[in-house]
């Protein structure tokens, strides 16, 4: 498994319309090394190919002390308080945060030496990260062991092996400025090269018996509300891309 960072935030910002583009070039110009230079890992950041108004990112901790630490050292640090008008500016609402453990990650996750292209860059890639997020009813439902037993190998028979899969870490929220999501949840996401990879595996699993008579039914049956599929584009800057 890469060690990177036992303790991850998945945030989900929802912006004003026509915002994401310049919460994207504030974020990939001055906080992707302005948060790594106080000891998180930023894994990853989104445009949500289903919402033009949501900014999705994954940021990752070495532990639950290091998750503070870094958090209070950046966002009462200098980059934060110059730039945090204008990032705040784009936003209506930045709440919608999940508190996780990783339970499997794959080669594909990026470790934190993985290089990024270089500021100003702003291309976009081609590839796509798509996921999902499955509301729990507690952390002792059973979820993952199902999960990783039944879910993984059809999504992996269909090309969505997946890069990460995260459940929620219960534990008390140490950076109370930042909310976190009061729910338990396990979460999924998988590369693909283009879209049209992504396609194909819809296509096999709407087709696969296993997924369609056994697994589908029985994640309806575990799962609270339905779940929340992910389809994003990576940032220029995103490592996980």
């Amino acid at each position: 498994m890469n060690d990177c960072c036992a303790v991850v935030d998945l945030r989900q910002y929802t912006l004003h319309p026509g915002q994401r583009d310049t919460l994207i070039e504030i974020f990939d110009t001055y906080f992707v090394e302005g948060q790594e230079g106080t000891g998180m890992h930023i894994v990853g950041q989104f445009r949500d190919l289903d919402d033009p108004d949501r900014f999705v990112w994954i940021r990752g901790f070495p532990d639950l002390p290091a998750r503070a630490d870094a958090l209070k050292a950046f966002y009462y640090g200098p980059i934060w308080r110059e730039h945090a008008a204008a990032a705040n500016a784009t936003m209506v609402d930045s709440d919608n945060a999940l508190l996780l453990r990783p339970v499997r990650l794959s080669a594909g996750y990026p470790a934190l030496d993985v290089p990024r292209l270089p500021i100003g860059n702003s291309s976009t890639p081609g590839s796509m990260i798509a996921g999902a997020v499955y509301h729990r009813g507690s952390e002792d439902d059973g979820f993952v062991e199902f999960f990783t037993d039944h879910v993984v190998p059809v999504l992996t028979a269909t090309g969505a092996a997946p890069v990460a899969v995260f459940e929620s870490l219960v534990a008390e929220n140490n950076f109370p400025a930042l909310p976190l999501r009061d729910e338990v949840v396990l979460t999924w996401f998988a590369r693909f090269d283009d879209d049209a990879a992504h396609d194909d595996h819809r296509q096999r699993l709407s087709a696969s018996a296993a997924w369609q008579q056994r697994v589908l039914p029985e994640l309806v049956c575990r799962t609270s509300k339905p779940a929340q599929e992910l389809r994003l584009r990576p940032t220029a800057r995103s490592q996980l891309h």
